[in-house]
Protein backbone atom coordinates (compact mmCIF):
# COMPACT_ATOMS: atom_id res chain seq x y z
CA UNK A 1 0.00 0.00 0.00
CA UNK A 2 2.66 2.52 1.03
CA UNK A 3 4.84 1.72 -1.99
CA UNK A 4 2.20 3.14 -4.32
CA UNK A 5 1.76 6.41 -2.42
CA UNK A 6 3.51 9.54 -3.61
CA UNK A 7 3.85 12.83 -1.73
CA UNK A 8 3.54 15.81 -4.05
CA UNK A 9 4.78 19.24 -2.94
CA UNK A 10 3.73 22.23 -5.03
CA UNK A 11 5.96 25.34 -5.29
CA UNK A 12 7.70 24.76 -1.98
CA UNK A 13 9.49 28.01 -1.15
CA UNK A 14 11.89 26.91 1.60
CA UNK A 15 14.22 24.00 0.79
CA UNK A 16 14.44 23.12 4.49
CA UNK A 17 10.78 22.17 4.38
CA UNK A 18 11.52 19.70 1.59
CA UNK A 19 14.15 18.10 3.80
CA UNK A 20 11.73 17.99 6.73
CA UNK A 21 9.11 16.31 4.55
CA UNK A 22 11.66 13.71 3.39
CA UNK A 23 12.45 12.86 6.99
CA UNK A 24 8.74 12.59 7.87
CA UNK A 25 8.19 10.29 4.90
CA UNK A 26 11.08 7.99 5.75
CA UNK A 27 9.86 7.75 9.37
CA UNK A 28 6.65 6.22 8.00
CA UNK A 29 8.24 4.12 5.20
CA UNK A 30 6.91 6.23 2.31
CA UNK A 31 9.55 6.84 -0.34
CA UNK A 32 8.05 8.56 -3.41
CA UNK A 33 8.50 12.33 -3.39
CA UNK A 34 7.51 14.54 -6.32
CA UNK A 35 8.36 18.25 -6.35
CA UNK A 36 6.41 20.62 -8.57
CA UNK A 37 8.50 23.65 -9.53
CA UNK A 38 10.28 24.10 -6.17
CA UNK A 39 11.87 27.48 -5.53
CA UNK A 40 15.23 25.92 -4.60
CA UNK A 41 16.23 22.29 -5.07
CA UNK A 42 18.65 20.56 -4.74
CA UNK A 43 19.83 22.42 -1.66
CA UNK A 44 22.19 21.91 1.26
CA UNK A 45 19.41 23.22 3.50
CA UNK A 46 17.14 20.40 2.37
CA UNK A 47 19.89 17.84 2.95
CA UNK A 48 20.57 19.18 6.45
CA UNK A 49 16.89 19.03 7.45
CA UNK A 50 16.46 15.55 5.96
CA UNK A 51 18.76 14.23 8.70
CA UNK A 52 19.42 10.78 7.27
CA UNK A 53 16.62 10.71 4.73
CA UNK A 54 18.80 11.94 1.89
CA UNK A 55 17.88 8.89 -0.18
CA UNK A 56 14.35 10.31 -0.42
CA UNK A 57 15.77 13.58 -1.72
CA UNK A 58 18.10 11.86 -4.17
CA UNK A 59 15.26 9.86 -5.70
CA UNK A 60 12.79 12.76 -5.70
CA UNK A 61 11.24 13.60 -9.07
CA UNK A 62 11.17 17.28 -10.04
CA UNK A 63 8.50 18.34 -12.54
CA UNK A 64 7.18 21.61 -13.90
CA UNK A 65 3.44 21.13 -13.46
CA UNK A 66 0.97 19.42 -11.17
CA UNK A 67 -0.39 17.58 -14.18
CA UNK A 68 2.98 15.89 -14.62
CA UNK A 69 3.17 15.05 -10.91
CA UNK A 70 -0.22 13.31 -11.00
CA UNK A 71 0.41 11.28 -14.13
CA UNK A 72 -0.74 7.69 -13.64
CA UNK A 73 -2.50 8.37 -10.34
CA UNK A 74 -5.93 6.85 -9.75
CA UNK A 75 -6.66 8.58 -6.46
CA UNK A 76 -5.61 12.14 -5.71
CA UNK A 77 -6.08 13.76 -2.31
CA UNK A 78 -5.31 17.43 -1.73
CA UNK A 79 -4.44 18.88 1.66
CA UNK A 80 -6.54 21.93 2.36
CA UNK A 81 -7.20 24.15 5.36
CA UNK A 82 -9.51 26.56 3.56
CA UNK A 83 -13.30 26.48 3.41
CA UNK A 84 -14.82 26.25 -0.07
CA UNK A 85 -17.80 27.88 -1.71
CA UNK A 86 -18.56 24.68 -3.63
CA UNK A 87 -19.07 21.53 -1.53
CA UNK A 88 -16.32 18.95 -2.06
CA UNK A 89 -15.64 15.62 -0.32
CA UNK A 90 -13.56 16.45 2.76
CA UNK A 91 -12.07 13.81 5.08
CA UNK A 92 -9.83 13.87 8.10
CA UNK A 93 -6.44 12.09 7.92
CA UNK A 94 -7.72 8.87 9.52
CA UNK A 95 -10.70 8.64 7.19
CA UNK A 96 -8.43 9.37 4.23
CA UNK A 97 -6.03 6.58 5.21
CA UNK A 98 -8.88 4.11 5.66
CA UNK A 99 -10.24 5.02 2.23
CA UNK A 100 -6.84 4.57 0.63
CA UNK A 101 -6.51 1.17 2.29
CA UNK A 102 -9.99 0.18 1.10
CA UNK A 103 -9.25 1.22 -2.50
CA UNK A 104 -6.01 -0.76 -2.46
CA UNK A 105 -7.73 -3.81 -0.98
CA UNK A 106 -10.49 -3.81 -3.59
CA UNK A 107 -8.09 -3.60 -6.53
CA UNK A 108 -6.20 -6.50 -8.08
CA UNK A 109 -3.25 -4.22 -8.82
CA UNK A 110 -1.60 -1.48 -6.79
CA UNK A 111 -3.52 1.81 -6.99
CA UNK A 112 -1.31 4.86 -7.46
CA UNK A 113 -2.22 7.48 -4.86
CA UNK A 114 -1.04 11.08 -4.72
CA UNK A 115 -1.19 13.29 -1.65
CA UNK A 116 -0.80 16.88 -2.72
CA UNK A 117 0.47 19.66 -0.46
CA UNK A 118 0.55 23.31 -1.46
CA UNK A 119 2.66 26.36 -0.81
CA UNK A 120 3.67 27.22 2.75
CA UNK A 121 1.94 30.62 2.70
CA UNK A 122 -1.28 29.94 0.80
CA UNK A 123 -1.63 26.21 0.15
CA UNK A 124 -3.21 24.93 -3.05
CA UNK A 125 -5.18 27.06 -5.46
CA UNK A 126 -8.81 26.27 -6.23
CA UNK A 127 -7.79 25.02 -9.66
CA UNK A 128 -5.26 22.64 -8.12
CA UNK A 129 -7.76 21.40 -5.56
CA UNK A 130 -10.25 20.73 -8.35
CA UNK A 131 -7.83 18.09 -9.64
CA UNK A 132 -8.27 16.13 -6.40
CA UNK A 133 -10.88 13.44 -5.77
CA UNK A 134 -10.97 14.38 -2.10
CA UNK A 135 -9.63 17.04 0.21
CA UNK A 136 -8.02 16.10 3.51
CA UNK A 137 -8.24 18.49 6.43
CA UNK A 138 -6.26 18.12 9.66
CA UNK A 139 -8.59 19.18 12.51
CA UNK A 140 -6.01 21.22 14.40
CA UNK A 141 -6.68 23.81 17.11
CA UNK A 142 -8.90 26.45 15.45
CA UNK A 143 -7.18 29.15 17.51
CA UNK A 144 -3.78 28.09 16.17
CA UNK A 145 -4.41 26.00 13.07
CA UNK A 146 -1.33 26.72 10.96
CA UNK A 147 0.86 23.63 10.57
CA UNK A 148 4.41 23.49 9.29
CA UNK A 149 4.52 21.66 5.96
CA UNK A 150 6.64 18.80 7.31
CA UNK A 151 4.36 18.47 10.35
CA UNK A 152 1.29 18.21 8.12
CA UNK A 153 2.96 15.55 5.97
CA UNK A 154 3.97 13.66 9.12
CA UNK A 155 0.35 13.51 10.35
CA UNK A 156 -0.91 12.25 6.99
CA UNK A 157 1.88 9.69 6.56
CA UNK A 158 1.41 8.39 10.10
CA UNK A 159 -2.25 7.64 9.46
CA UNK A 160 -1.39 5.94 6.18
CA UNK A 161 1.17 3.75 7.92
CA UNK A 162 -1.26 2.80 10.69
CA UNK A 163 -3.88 1.86 8.09
CA UNK A 164 -1.34 -0.21 6.16
CA UNK A 165 -0.22 -2.04 9.29
CA UNK A 166 -3.82 -2.76 10.26
CA UNK A 167 -4.34 -4.46 6.91
CA UNK A 168 -1.33 -6.75 7.43
CA UNK A 169 -1.97 -9.59 9.91
CA UNK A 170 1.79 -10.16 10.22
CA UNK A 171 2.51 -6.50 10.89
CA UNK A 172 4.14 -4.99 13.94
CA UNK A 173 0.70 -4.18 15.36
CA UNK A 174 0.79 -7.36 17.39
CA UNK A 175 2.21 -8.55 20.70
CA UNK A 176 5.80 -8.06 19.57
CA UNK A 177 5.12 -4.36 18.91
CA UNK A 178 2.88 -3.92 21.95
CA UNK A 179 5.20 -5.57 24.48
CA UNK A 180 8.63 -5.32 22.85
CA UNK A 181 8.83 -9.10 22.42
CA UNK A 182 6.55 -12.10 22.12
CA UNK A 183 4.72 -12.82 25.39
CA UNK A 184 6.78 -15.35 27.31
CA UNK A 185 4.12 -17.14 29.41
CA UNK A 186 0.85 -18.85 28.54
CA UNK A 187 -2.34 -17.15 29.67
CA UNK A 188 -4.00 -18.51 32.78
CA UNK A 189 -6.78 -20.98 32.04
CA UNK A 190 -10.37 -20.50 33.07
CA UNK A 191 -10.12 -23.06 35.89
CA UNK A 192 -6.90 -21.44 37.18
CA UNK A 193 -8.69 -18.09 37.27
CA UNK A 194 -11.64 -19.58 39.12
CA UNK A 195 -9.37 -21.12 41.75
CA UNK A 196 -7.70 -17.73 42.15
CA UNK A 197 -11.03 -15.96 42.64
CA UNK A 198 -12.08 -18.55 45.22
CA UNK A 199 -8.76 -18.06 47.00
CA UNK A 200 -9.09 -14.27 46.81
CA UNK A 201 -12.59 -14.30 48.25
CA UNK A 202 -11.56 -16.55 51.14
CA UNK A 203 -8.54 -14.39 51.95
CA UNK A 204 -10.61 -11.20 51.91
CA UNK A 205 -13.07 -12.78 54.31
CA UNK A 206 -10.28 -13.85 56.66
CA UNK A 207 -8.83 -10.33 56.87
CA UNK A 208 -12.32 -8.85 57.38
CA UNK A 209 -12.23 -6.92 54.12
CA UNK A 210 -15.20 -8.81 52.68
CA UNK A 211 -18.38 -9.45 54.67
CA UNK A 212 -19.87 -12.70 53.34
CA UNK A 213 -23.28 -11.65 54.65
CA UNK A 214 -23.13 -8.35 52.77
CA UNK A 215 -20.70 -8.82 49.87
CA UNK A 216 -22.20 -6.02 47.75
CA UNK A 217 -20.47 -6.07 44.35
CA UNK A 218 -16.91 -6.42 45.63
CA UNK A 219 -16.05 -9.77 44.08
CA UNK A 220 -17.79 -8.84 40.83
CA UNK A 221 -15.71 -5.68 40.55
CA UNK A 222 -12.49 -7.47 41.48
CA UNK A 223 -13.27 -10.20 38.98
CA UNK A 224 -13.79 -7.56 36.29
CA UNK A 225 -10.47 -5.91 37.24
CA UNK A 226 -8.42 -9.08 37.00
CA UNK A 227 -10.20 -10.40 33.91
CA UNK A 228 -9.52 -7.11 32.14
CA UNK A 229 -5.79 -7.53 32.75
CA UNK A 230 -5.81 -11.04 31.21
CA UNK A 231 -3.17 -12.49 33.60
CA UNK A 232 -0.82 -15.29 32.61
CA UNK A 233 0.00 -18.44 34.58
CA UNK A 234 2.99 -16.96 36.41
CA UNK A 235 1.07 -13.82 37.37
CA UNK A 236 -1.74 -15.91 38.83
CA UNK A 237 0.84 -17.91 40.76
CA UNK A 238 2.34 -14.71 42.18
CA UNK A 239 -1.07 -13.38 43.19
CA UNK A 240 -2.00 -16.63 44.90
CA UNK A 241 1.37 -16.62 46.68
CA UNK A 242 0.58 -13.15 48.03
CA UNK A 243 -2.81 -14.38 49.23
CA UNK A 244 -1.25 -17.39 50.95
CA UNK A 245 1.31 -15.18 52.72
CA UNK A 246 -1.45 -12.79 53.78
CA UNK A 247 -3.50 -15.66 55.23
CA UNK A 248 -0.43 -16.97 57.07
CA UNK A 249 0.18 -13.61 58.73
CA UNK A 250 -3.51 -13.35 59.58
CA UNK A 251 -3.47 -16.74 61.30
CA UNK A 252 -0.40 -15.71 63.29
CA UNK A 253 -2.36 -12.82 64.69
CA UNK A 254 -1.19 -10.16 62.27
CA UNK A 255 2.38 -10.03 63.64
CA UNK A 256 4.92 -9.99 60.86
CA UNK A 257 8.53 -8.82 60.95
Amino acid sequence: MLASVRIVLVNTSHPGNIGGVARAMKNMAISKLVLVDPKEFPSEKATARASGATDILESAEVVSTLEQALEGCQLVVGASARSRHIPWPVVNPREMAQQVAAVQKESDAAVEVALVFGREDRGLTNEELHRCHRHVHIPSNPDFSSLNLAAAVQVICYELRMAALAEDPASELNDVSRWGTAWDIESATSDELERFFEHLEQALIEIDFLDPDNPRQLMTRLRRLYMRSHPDKVEIGILRGILTATQKVQKQGGDHV
